[in-house]
């Protein structure tokens, strides 16, 4: 891309990593499937072992008294509190895409600073503020005592974007230096954490949905100490004063905000669902069920959300070994998801891990059959977007996710009118089909690319 006849410093860098991509290529002319696996389970592992953590905070609050209303008035605030937080995760690609030396970190961290402030400003408006309870009363169709809890829970649990972002920030260094392994070890520092105070709050039975949020906030800012520690180290060890590279403000913009607007697209899907979901015969044990049944969805599915990288590092190298690749192992989320709906796994899972009563655990297990579909079509949107990023036509990613939220809503809305008795199932029925949308929207996308470049 070129502005005026010259190259951005963005350009320039990519430039520059392309071609140390290259080289590293040239040195791997053939690919195996060890190789692969190598990549791959790797990053699996890290995405899952995050995937937990909403596993143990709803594995606690389903053991209190009343959890569907706990479990309801968590997922609430966790709903508002992942579209605050959203601006703050992209400073982790950020960070590892832009930064070349001390300088260019200390500009990005100014910039971080600016949309931090902003971001805690709106956070503090919304926890602070009858506009709060307002929204949690009229958007949500909280019960009051539901918005007594929403209200203390998400005052709590915005603290968490402060240390989120710092973490992210780092991480982007700790990735650019590809020590990822400490991306592990800061998850699982976390996890252990979080495990441990949540056995201290069931212990001395003190379970409400605030219990979720102060799980959550501990166990971030754990990880957020190692990732900056480590991030920090490589910083002062591995990076020059300045570089031959020169990231400018302008450059930090055209590459963030691109990348902020998808994931809060993304982040979007949960609140409206929530909001969608006012219309039926239960309200709590709908959210409660879904939020369940999602997380363990996303457990499942964490795994493979790094599918796109497999097409960023490999796809050029030996196309069809990683389509025969993707094909298999796409198929094992549908497996284990399969496993837990249609044997007594399901049950047991529910009631002894997840530690829910056996009316949850019924409606939890019929809202995660439907999305079996989901689990179809999920890792091939992903593969899918690795073809963008690798043309880099992220813009066009926008699409499917605008289609996928479009086809929830239309749906829900349908069959909450028709079938309000339903619950969750519902939630889960319209979430599959706005993945089956997002699939096609994506697959034309993907062909239409191909069919022009093969014409030029």
């Amino acid at each position: 891309m070129q502005l005026n006849g010259e190259l951005t410093t963005l350009d320039l860098q990519r430039c520059y990593f392309n071609e140390i991509e290259m080289g590293f290529h040239s040195l791997n002319s053939s690919l195996s499937y060890r190789q692969i696996i190598a990549f791959f389970i790797p990053l699996g592992i890290s995405a899952s072992l995050t995937s937990i953590t909403h596993v143990i905070i709803n594995g606690t609050l389903s053991r209190g008294d009343n959890a569907p209303f706990i479990i309801a008035c968590y997922a609430v605030a966790m709903s508002l509190f992942d579209i605050l937080e959203k601006p703050m995760i992209v400073f982790r690609q950020t960070a590892s895409a832009l930064v070349t030396d001390r300088k260019s970190f200390k500009l990005l961290s100014t910039f971080f600073i600016y949309v931090l402030t902003i971001v805690i400003l709106i956070g503090g408006v919304i926890a602070f503020t009858p506009l709060g309870d307002w929204s949690y009363r009229n958007i949500f169709n909280a019960s009051p005592d539901m918005v007594s809890a929403i209200s203390v829970t998400f005052k709590v649990i915005i603290a968490v974007i402060i240390f989120s972002g710092i973490r992210g920030l780092y991480q982007g260094i700790i990735i650019n230096q590809l020590a990822t392994n400490w991306l592990t070890i800061g998850v699982i520092t976390r996890l252990i954490s979080m495990f441990l105070i949540s056995f201290l709050f069931i212990t001395f039975d003190y379970v409400t949905s605030v219990s979720g949020a102060l799980i959550f906030l501990f166990g971030m800012i754990i990880e957020c100490v190692v990732s900056v520690y480590k991030g920090n180290n490589l910083l002062n060890n591995n990076y020059q004063e300045k570089s031959q590279h020169y990231l400018l403000k302008a450059d930090i913009s055209r590459f963030y905000f691109p990348l902020m607007y998808y994931f809060l697209i993304q982040t979007m899907l949960s609140p409206i669902i929530y909001i969608l979901l006012a219309k039926s015969t239960d309200l709590e044990m709908s959210i409660a069920s879904f939020s369940l049944a999602f997380s363990i969805t996303q457990l499942i599915l964490g795994f493979f959300m790094y599918t796109h990288q497999l097409v960023l590092q490999f796809y050029n190298l030996d196309k069809q070994k990683i389509i025969k690749f993707v094909i298999i192992s796409s198929l094992i989320p549908t497996l284990l998801l399969c496993l837990l709906c249609y044997t007594p796994l399901g049950i047991f899972f529910m009631q002894v891990i997840m530690g829910a009563d056996q009316a949850l655990a019924l409606a939890t297990l019929d809202v995660l059959k439907f999305f079996i579909i989901k689990t179809l079509f999920f890792p091939w949107v992903d593969f899918l977007n690795g073809f963008l990023l690798l043309n880099r036509q992220t813009n066009k990613m926008v699409f499917s996710q605008i289609g996928n939220i479009l086809t929830v809503i239309i749906s829900l809305i349908f069959l909450v009118s028709i079938w309000p008795q339903l619950d969750g199932v519902n939630a889960s029925i319209a979430a599959s089909l706005g993945e089956l949308s997002g699939f096609i929207i994506i697959s034309i996308i993907v062909y239409r690319m191909s069919k022009k470049r093969s014409s030029n």
